[in-house]
Protein backbone atom coordinates (compact mmCIF):
# COMPACT_ATOMS: atom_id res chain seq x y z
CA UNK A 1 0.00 0.00 0.00
CA UNK A 2 1.43 3.59 -1.57
CA UNK A 3 2.27 6.19 1.09
CA UNK A 4 1.83 10.04 0.80
CA UNK A 5 2.75 12.70 3.04
CA UNK A 6 3.38 16.47 3.05
CA UNK A 7 4.84 18.74 5.26
CA UNK A 8 2.82 21.56 6.94
CA UNK A 9 5.46 24.71 7.51
CA UNK A 10 5.09 28.53 8.52
CA UNK A 11 6.94 29.83 6.11
CA UNK A 12 6.48 32.73 3.88
CA UNK A 13 7.03 33.39 0.17
CA UNK A 14 10.36 35.54 -0.46
CA UNK A 15 9.49 36.27 -4.32
CA UNK A 16 5.57 37.23 -3.17
CA UNK A 17 7.26 39.73 -0.37
CA UNK A 18 9.84 41.56 -2.84
CA UNK A 19 6.47 41.78 -4.97
CA UNK A 20 4.88 43.34 -1.66
CA UNK A 21 7.88 45.60 -1.02
CA UNK A 22 7.92 46.54 -5.06
CA UNK A 23 4.26 47.48 -4.78
CA UNK A 24 4.38 49.44 -1.65
CA UNK A 25 7.10 51.20 -2.48
CA UNK A 26 5.68 52.12 -5.70
CA UNK A 27 2.66 53.09 -3.61
CA UNK A 28 4.07 55.41 -1.25
CA UNK A 29 5.59 57.74 -4.02
CA UNK A 30 2.82 58.17 -5.48
CA UNK A 31 0.23 58.86 -2.96
CA UNK A 32 -0.60 62.97 -2.16
CA UNK A 33 -0.75 62.29 1.54
CA UNK A 34 2.99 61.46 1.63
CA UNK A 35 4.61 64.16 -0.50
CA UNK A 36 7.59 66.00 1.59
CA UNK A 37 7.12 63.03 4.61
CA UNK A 38 9.81 60.92 5.38
CA UNK A 39 7.65 57.79 4.19
CA UNK A 40 9.37 54.91 3.48
CA UNK A 41 9.79 51.38 3.51
CA UNK A 42 13.20 49.59 3.45
CA UNK A 43 14.04 46.05 3.86
CA UNK A 44 15.60 44.60 7.51
CA UNK A 45 18.44 42.55 6.71
CA UNK A 46 20.57 40.20 8.88
CA UNK A 47 24.09 40.79 9.41
CA UNK A 48 25.92 37.90 8.08
CA UNK A 49 24.40 37.16 4.70
CA UNK A 50 22.16 39.98 4.10
CA UNK A 51 18.47 37.72 3.84
CA UNK A 52 15.52 40.07 3.63
CA UNK A 53 14.29 39.69 7.39
CA UNK A 54 11.31 42.11 7.43
CA UNK A 55 10.38 45.52 6.36
CA UNK A 56 11.31 48.67 8.26
CA UNK A 57 8.92 51.32 8.12
CA UNK A 58 9.38 54.88 8.87
CA UNK A 59 6.77 58.06 8.97
CA UNK A 60 6.05 61.05 10.51
CA UNK A 61 4.49 59.59 13.10
CA UNK A 62 2.89 56.32 13.85
CA UNK A 63 -0.23 57.51 12.13
CA UNK A 64 1.59 57.24 9.08
CA UNK A 65 3.15 53.90 10.01
CA UNK A 66 -0.04 52.07 10.23
CA UNK A 67 -1.21 53.81 7.10
CA UNK A 68 2.19 52.25 5.04
CA UNK A 69 1.20 48.84 7.31
CA UNK A 70 -2.00 48.72 5.93
CA UNK A 71 -0.82 49.22 2.45
CA UNK A 72 1.26 45.93 3.06
CA UNK A 73 -1.33 44.37 4.24
CA UNK A 74 -3.85 45.38 1.37
CA UNK A 75 -0.66 44.04 -1.33
CA UNK A 76 -0.09 40.92 1.13
CA UNK A 77 -3.92 40.36 0.56
CA UNK A 78 -3.80 40.98 -3.36
CA UNK A 79 -1.23 38.11 -3.67
CA UNK A 80 -3.16 35.75 -1.99
CA UNK A 81 -0.21 35.51 1.20
CA UNK A 82 -1.43 35.64 5.02
CA UNK A 83 -1.14 38.67 7.12
CA UNK A 84 -0.06 36.64 10.15
CA UNK A 85 3.78 36.39 8.44
CA UNK A 86 4.34 40.13 9.88
CA UNK A 87 5.03 40.45 13.64
CA UNK A 88 3.98 43.76 14.56
CA UNK A 89 4.51 43.66 17.88
CA UNK A 90 7.59 45.48 17.97
CA UNK A 91 6.67 49.49 19.35
CA UNK A 92 7.40 52.49 16.90
CA UNK A 93 10.33 54.53 17.82
CA UNK A 94 10.57 58.24 17.29
CA UNK A 95 13.47 60.34 17.08
CA UNK A 96 14.31 63.34 14.96
CA UNK A 97 11.00 63.79 13.84
CA UNK A 98 10.57 60.62 12.56
CA UNK A 99 9.48 57.53 13.56
CA UNK A 100 10.70 54.08 12.57
CA UNK A 101 9.33 50.72 12.88
CA UNK A 102 10.83 47.56 12.43
CA UNK A 103 8.70 44.37 11.27
CA UNK A 104 10.32 41.28 10.97
CA UNK A 105 8.96 37.99 9.33
CA UNK A 106 7.77 35.54 11.28
CA UNK A 107 9.28 31.89 10.30
CA UNK A 108 8.88 28.42 11.38
CA UNK A 109 7.09 26.61 13.68
CA UNK A 110 8.07 26.26 17.22
CA UNK A 111 7.15 22.85 19.72
CA UNK A 112 4.35 24.46 20.84
CA UNK A 113 2.48 25.84 17.52
CA UNK A 114 3.59 22.59 16.24
CA UNK A 115 1.79 20.09 19.11
CA UNK A 116 -1.47 22.10 18.84
CA UNK A 117 -1.34 21.23 14.77
CA UNK A 118 -0.41 17.59 16.10
CA UNK A 119 -3.23 16.89 17.95
CA UNK A 120 -5.84 18.57 15.92
CA UNK A 121 -5.02 16.24 13.38
CA UNK A 122 -4.65 13.12 15.61
CA UNK A 123 -8.56 13.86 16.95
CA UNK A 124 -9.85 14.70 13.66
CA UNK A 125 -8.27 12.09 11.46
CA UNK A 126 -7.21 8.83 13.12
CA UNK A 127 -6.02 7.12 10.09
CA UNK A 128 -3.32 10.35 9.28
CA UNK A 129 0.05 10.33 11.54
CA UNK A 130 1.45 13.55 12.25
CA UNK A 131 5.13 14.25 13.44
CA UNK A 132 7.22 16.99 14.67
CA UNK A 133 10.81 17.12 12.96
CA UNK A 134 12.05 20.63 14.17
CA UNK A 135 10.26 23.22 12.76
CA UNK A 136 7.92 20.77 9.95
CA UNK A 137 5.29 19.07 10.69
CA UNK A 138 5.39 15.70 8.06
CA UNK A 139 1.83 14.40 8.24
CA UNK A 140 1.97 10.73 6.54
CA UNK A 141 -1.21 8.92 5.22
CA UNK A 142 -2.37 5.87 2.48
CA UNK A 143 -5.25 8.06 1.05
CA UNK A 144 -4.50 11.20 -0.91
CA UNK A 145 -8.23 11.98 0.16
CA UNK A 146 -7.36 11.77 3.78
CA UNK A 147 -4.06 14.10 3.36
CA UNK A 148 -6.44 16.38 1.55
CA UNK A 149 -9.29 16.82 3.83
CA UNK A 150 -6.40 16.99 6.47
CA UNK A 151 -4.74 20.58 4.48
CA UNK A 152 -8.65 21.74 4.35
CA UNK A 153 -8.59 21.25 8.31
CA UNK A 154 -5.71 23.49 8.59
CA UNK A 155 -6.44 25.94 6.47
CA UNK A 156 -9.89 26.02 8.56
CA UNK A 157 -8.11 26.82 11.59
CA UNK A 158 -7.45 29.89 12.45
CA UNK A 159 -4.07 29.70 14.20
CA UNK A 160 -2.18 33.11 15.00
CA UNK A 161 0.33 32.22 12.29
CA UNK A 162 0.65 31.32 8.76
CA UNK A 163 0.84 27.85 7.52
CA UNK A 164 1.32 26.44 4.03
CA UNK A 165 2.25 23.27 3.38
CA UNK A 166 5.28 21.94 1.07
CA UNK A 167 6.87 18.74 -0.46
CA UNK A 168 3.27 16.84 -1.17
CA UNK A 169 4.28 13.52 -2.05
Amino acid sequence: MPTFSFDAVSEYDKAEMNNVYDQTEREITSRYDFKGTPAAIEWLKTERDGDKTGFKITGTGEWQIDAILEIVRKKLAARNQSQKVLDTSKDVTESNLKATKEVPFKKGLDQEKAKKITALIRDTYPKVKPQIQGDVVRVVGSSKDDLQNVMQLLRAQDFDFAISFTNYR
